[in-house]
């Protein structure tokens, strides 16, 4: 595992009074009591169903379960409710979940959201795309475009905000480990299977606040500005004859064919052939331009709109804060896995959470996968010896080979 130097030493830090908001590792039957599934939100037809499963290849035993999409191009959607409210001010917020694609996520979401009340009362059975949220985090993959969704929302923008840089996703077959952090010093760190990927000032990586800068409107390029770096060459002319040179001319290793009868096939004519000496249209030599000023660049003042603010990392504050988990998916490929959820104010207790659980289980879940896929591949090879054995022989071919 590479956790950073600045990561372990704020959980430290943070470890003695850690307070866990949500847990959740879907290890019994009763989960369906904690979580709902909304059935206000689509068409029953539409929804797709929670499959708890191991999986096909798994790590922690047959009672060490996750939820599973099982049904191709459906929504999925469930809410949970945490604990207690999560406020983050002043302190540190973590969410932090497992996902294994056990098909290929061609076109689909996986990722979790951290969910507010907003200005209504949260409404499980309608929970969906449009209920409010405070982070939307994970994998999410359609086509070319596979990233790491960490969206954050910000009540005075009345606004969800995505990082701009995108972070690639695990598109692998196996179980990964996906944790947010956003801390009180406006900072935020991302990390799959607890190595750091993406970190650094909220400011800078989300557009929450105005730009500290803007274009001066009291100025604008000067009319005699010069940004032309090259002009003619007056002392150019023109060749005598250019414009008498043919683009296309007879080919001269052309001969005509013994056998061409003019009577009968006309007037015999060389094939054409590119002109070698035929340059273009012309046109006058270019020279740096003597009053050539360079590109000019718009005078930046500060921008009054541009308010710095402490607590853009606190999408769980004020008195509401955030009170419940959700999946709220499109997934033309089903399969995917949910696991191992936590929402904490330490690092480290979601680092202690993952030995328990992702990394305890890695080793095993990897010689199992790869037992299986070895299985699946003799399986295929035996039925296409089976299908090559009943095929029969064309007699043509036999003869043929005699």
């Amino acid at each position: 595992m590479k956790f950073s130097s600045l990561a372990l030493s704020l959980a430290m830090i943070g470890s003695v009074s850690a307070e866990v908001f949500f847990k959740e590792q879907f290890n019994d039957e009763k989960w369906s009591k904690r979580w709902t599934i909304p059935s206000k939100w689509k068409p029953k037809g539409e929804m797709g169903e929670w499959k708890h499963t191991t999986g096909k290849w798994y790590g922690g035993g047959q009672d060490d379960k996750g939820l599973q999409t099982s049904q191709d191009h459906r929504f999925y959607g469930m809410s949970a409710k945490l604990a207690k409210p999560v406020n983050n001010e002043g302190k540190e917020l973590v969410l932090q979940y497992a996902v294994k694609h056990e098909n290929q996520l061609d076109c689909g979401g996986a990722y979790i959201k951290l969910l507010t009340e907003g200005d209504k009362k949260f409404d499980a059975d309608s929970f969906g795309g449009d209920t409010p949220y405070a982070i939307m985090f994970g994998p999410d993959a359609c086509g070319s475009t596979k990233r790491t969704h960490v969206i954050l929302h910000y009540e005075p923008k009345k606004d969800n905000v995505l990082i701009k840089q995108d972070i690639p996703c695990e598109m692998d077959n196996l179980t990964h480990l996906y944790t947010l952090v956003l801390r009180p010093d406006n900072t935020f760190e991302v990390f799959v299977d607890n190595k750091s990927v993406r970190s650094g000032k909220i400011e800078e990586a989300f557009d929450m606040l105005p730009p500290k800068e803007i274009k001066d409107p009291e100025q604008s390029k000067p009319a005699d500005w010069v940004d032309t770096p090259q002009i003619e060459d007056p002392e150019s002319v023109k060749p005598v004859g250019y414009d008498d040179i043919p683009k296309e001319i007879p080919d001269p290793d052309s001969k005509k064919p013994d056998d061409w009868d003019e009577e009968e096939d006309g007037a015999w004519e060389a094939p054409m052939i590119d002109n070698p000496e035929y340059k273009g249209p012309w046109r006058p030599k270019m020279i740096p331009n003597p009053d050539y000023k360079g590109p000019w660049e718009h005078p930046m003042i500060p921008n009054p709109d541009y308010k710095t603010d402490d607590s853009l990392y606190a999408v769980c504050g004020g008195k509401k804060g955030c009170t419940h988990v959700g999946f709220e998916l499109w997934q033309v490929t089903s399969g995917t896995i949910f696991d191992d959820i936590i929402v904490t104010d330490s690092l480290e207790e979601a680092q202690k959470f993952a030995e328990e659980t992702f990394f305890k289980k890695k080793a095993q879940e990897l010689k199992m996968h790869d037992d299986v896929k070895e299985a699946e591949r003799k399986q295929r090879e035996k039925e296409e010896e089976e299908l090559r054995a009943k095929t029969p022989v064309d007699d043509d071919d036999e003869h043929d080979e005699l």
